[in-house]
């Protein structure tokens, strides 16, 4: 019997270290990849995620949803702490229009509404092409690192509902991937 439950544990044990999609607090991170361009480097990424009952009444009692995705670009030194190359972050507004029926998703000062809240989910769940270093910032030969969240930003919630914050609010991921030599990610 303890040979079953050994092994079982070391499959489970095997099956987590094995490299593939991130999950973490209810985000899956699909897809997270880099590439140098002429205007500097470039971030792709894909989440998977579904909101919560919890958060899906409160969109639709007029309470808009933040997500933030965080990125830092650092540069390996061996003499004092890693240098930041790049400090980038985006945030999109999810909102409820009850006049129009139709969920509105912010950016910046863009605006786009649509018909249902999976379509809206969609947008908010990735991005590709968004320049994240300047070319004069990244040298070639250097020893590089990436540190990507993202994250309901629960911190933009009305006050009182961070008081009693419930745990379907809690969406996050963290990742921290090393640079290959061409500046994809490893």
């Amino acid at each position: 019997m303890f040979a079953r439950i050994a092994i079982a544990a070391f499959f489970a044990v095997l099956l987590a270290l094995l490299p593939g999609a991130a999950r973490a607090e209810g985000v899956e991170l699909a897809h997270l990849a880099t590439r140098k361009v002429d205007d500097g480097l470039e971030l792709s990424f894909t989440t998977r995620f579904d909101l919560s009952r919890a958060a899906e009444d409160a969109l639709h009692k007029g309470v808009p949803l933040y997500f933030v995705a965080e990125v830092n670009v650092l540069r390996n030194r061996w003499y004092w702490r890693d240098a930041r190359i790049a400090q980038v972050d985006r945030t999109w507004r999810l909102a409820w229009q009850p006049l129009t029926r139709q969920y509105r998703v912010s950016m910046g000062g863009l605006h786009q509404s649509f018909a249902t809240l999976d379509e809206a989910l969609n947008v908010v769940r990735g991005q590709s092409g968004w320049r994240i270093a300047e070319p004069r910032d990244i040298e070639d030969g250097g020893s590089y690192y990436l540190e990507f969240s993202f994250k309901l930003d629960v911190s933009q919630l009305p006050r009182p509902m961070q008081i009693g914050l419930q745990s379907g609010f809690a969406l996050s991921i963290e990742q921290k991937r090393l640079f290959a030599p061409d500046f994809t990610l490893k």
